[in-house]
């Protein structure tokens, strides 16, 4: 049996071909494409099946986006996607749709320890299990165990308010705010949301700006922010990130109590692994346990960063395989 699955995000389309084994499939071949490319996912997925010459048994797709009734309008896309179109192109019975966090919920009880970096060891249990992952945006879903089996939830909880959790970040809240009607947490947990911060922090000190920031064009500022903090380059960088993990942190926790993630949480997405060694100091799981009389059950949460880029394509074609 051969399966077709797509991860589409806002920026890239990875599709692949995964063969069937026991537990977890098999990734055969791979494939790229740079979604500004193409007018919708029907000609990508024309141009992949037509360069690898197969014919898949099923097929499942992880979106960005909220998928209701087989329909995902897409979030940083100007695309519209449909089971029903996408079954009529591949000739299927069953196509399915899901949010790409859910789908990277899904592969989460099939990674292999070596993808998966341990911030919290805490206490392995049997329950829920959150996923919190900021990259262009920010994305959340849950895994919910119904005593026998894992099931996929997705959220939209990255759109959800910002809560400050002390002086400074109610300032960076005021700060975003003038120029935001509302103030998501994916505002200030996402790349973009990086920059925010550094920005809020560079107007409120008075900062000078290190040269490598000024001159990066502004899709690549995160990533020269986040490089110069975590090689001790520039104080205001370092600043900025802390700040950034402080809050992933908080944000961690809250998802955790929402969802009662016993299981574990989670951190995948593009950011996580780029900043690990951020990750491990005390910052983030001071700020994921910071919950007064809730401190404690917390502490016994695991917190681990996933490091398999291919996540969700893994969680789209376990899906399609249940479905």
């Amino acid at each position: 049996m051969l399966i077709l699955a797509g991860d589409i995000g806002g920026t890239k389309v990875n599709l692949g071909i995964f063969s069937l084994r026991v537990r977890r499939p098999r990734l055969r071949v791979m494939k790229s494409y740079a979604s500004r490319d193409f007018p919708d996912l029907e000609s990508i997925l024309d141009r992949f099946l037509f360069a690898h010459h197969v014919r898949p048994d099923c097929a499942s797709f992880a979106v960005a986006g909220p998928v209701i009734n087989g329909r995902c309008v897409a979030t940083n896309l100007p695309w519209i996607i449909e089971e029903a179109r996408l079954q009529d192109l591949l000739g299927l019975d069953r196509v399915s749709l899901l949010n790409d966090l859910a789908a990277t919920a899904y592969a989460v009880p099939v990674l292999k320890s070596s993808e998966l970096v341990t911030l919290n060891r805490g206490v392995r249990r049997r329950g829920a299990i959150g996923v919190v992952a900021p990259g262009t945006g920010l994305g959340e879903a849950f895994l919910y165990w119904d005593g026998d089996s894992y099931h996929p939830m997705p959220t939209e909880g990255g759109h959800a308010d910002f809560a400050p959790g002390n002086s400074l970040e109610v300032e960076l809240w005021q700060w975003i705010r003038r120029g935001q009607q509302h103030v998501s947490v994916e505002r200030i947990l996402s790349g973009p949301g990086l920059v925010q911060i550094y920005d809020f922090l560079k107007t409120k000190e008075k900062s000078a700006e290190p040269r490598e920031v000024v001159q990066a064009p502004l899709r690549e500022k995160a990533r020269v922010i986040s490089g110069l903090a975590l090689n001790a380059k520039n104080r205001l960088c370092e600043k900025a990130l802390d700040l950034f993990v402080s809050i992933y942190g908080a944000e961690a926790g809250n998802f955790a109590l929402k969802g009662m993630t016993v299981g574990g949480i989670y951190l995948g997405g593009g950011i996580a692994p780029k900043i690990l060694d951020r990750l491990k100091n005390e910052i983030f799981m001071r700020s994921f346990t910071d919950k007064g009389r809730f401190s404690n059950f917390l502490s016994h949460i695991p917190v681990k960063v996933i490091l398999n880029e291919k996540t969700a394509l893994l969680g789209a074609a376990l899906y399609g395989l249940r479905v």
